[in-house]
């Protein structure tokens, strides 16, 4: 229970990469944070016990699916609750493939969970969801082309804004397209404040990436093991992306601003000048560490865009928010905060 006049956020997948990271900035903040999330992602348990050692007390094991041990948990632990960060869900394009009917129940019928949760709690609290690039789908209709080595929209400089059509291409995309609507939705049928974040490449420290998601911690945890990553496409594909403190950022900004942006959708990334390739990335790794990193080529995977860039200019605009922390500046920070964990796991088991 928070102290009298403490308010308390709830954050859902908190042992997540973007969970963990903003559940301790809450922290930080003097906010009573509680977390459920169902530890079934790899690093979930690492990243809980560092939430731990920096000060939560209030942790639950709940799957979203559950829709009654998630309505009674928030009738419970719903005095003081002015936050809930949705972050709980099934990230990766090719497992939807592999398992259309899970990705859904996560990923849809688990946000229509935390919304029912939430709409029905008296005081309601701002509730944010963090939906993806992906709901645009492949984006076929948009021009684009190769300049220097690196595939580039034609006439968007500014890049993809939030009037985009929607186009839900893959699993993936339908279920968190589905839910992206549902909170949407829910502020114009419900009143409840909700506010829907479009993110793109999201990187930085806690961060356990694989194949399927969070590329860039990925190819570097890969290249400094002195393992081959799989380059799917040509690697020319252009995506901008996002420090995790500028997203931290990005939600203080929200809530700062609860009664204008209730019911607002946000394109969150790097905007045009935060660009990367996969090949950017690898040249970026080798020059880094001095040697070759070892690929293995692959098809193109379903939907993936040759070029996604986030037009950030409504964020700037209605939020007061913009990106911070340069590219190169956020790629330095994720490398140094690596390579520390992994000299840390060799003392532990020299």
């Amino acid at each position: 229970m928070s102290a009298a006049g403490t308010p308390r956020a709830l954050v859902i997948g908190g042992a997540g990469f973007i969970g963990a990271n903003s559940a301790a900035h809450l922290l930080g903040r003097g906010w009573a944070v509680s977390v459920l999330d169902d530890l079934s992602r790899k690093g979930a348990e690492r990243n809980l016990r560092w939430l731990r050692s920096v000060g939560l007390s209030d942790f639950t094991r709940l799957d979203i699916r559950d829709a009654g041990a998630l309505s009674r948990w928030a009738e419970r632990r719903r005095k003081g609750l002015k936050l809930v960060l949705h972050f709980a869900a099934q990230v990766a394009v090719t497992t939807s493939v592999e398992d259309p009917r899970t990705d859904f129940e996560v990923n849809a019928w688990g946000a229509l969970n935390v919304l029912e949760a939430a709409r029905r709690l008296k005081e309601k609290p701002l509730t944010l969801f963090a939906s993806t690039n992906k709901v645009y789908g492949a984006m076929e209709h948009v021009r684009v082309v190769l300049k220097g080595g690196r595939y580039c929209y034609v006439g968007r400089p500014r890049g993809v804004s939030e009037a985009e059509p929607l186009d839900f291409h893959s699993p993936y995309g339908c279920s968190k397209g589905a839910a992206d609507q549902y909170f949407r939705d829910y502020r114009r049928i419900y009143g409840l404040p909700t506010v829907v974040f479009r993110q793109s490449c999201i990187y930085g420290q806690h961060q356990h990436g694989n194949e399927d998601q969070g590329w860039v911690a990925h190819f570097m945890k890969a290249a400094q093991a002195g393992r081959g990553v799989t380059l799917y496409g040509d690697g020319r594909q252009i995506r901008d992306v996002l420090h995790i403190d500028d997203l931290l950022a990005a939600f203080d900004a929200a809530l700062a601003r609860r009664s204008s942006c209730a019911g607002q959708v946000y394109n969150i990334g790097g905007g045009p000048k935060n660009t990367l390739s996969l090949l950017d990335l690898i040249s970026w790794i080798e020059r880094r560490q001095g040697r070759r990193v070892r690929l293995k080529r692959s098809g193109w995977r379903p939907g993936d865009q040759r070029v996604y860039v986030s037009d950030i200019r409504k964020a700037k605009r209605e939020l007061g928010w913009e990106p911070k922390i340069g590219a190169a500046d956020g790629l330095e920070r994720l490398w140094a905060w690596l390579r520390a964990r992994t000299l840390r796991a060799l003392k532990e088991n020299p």
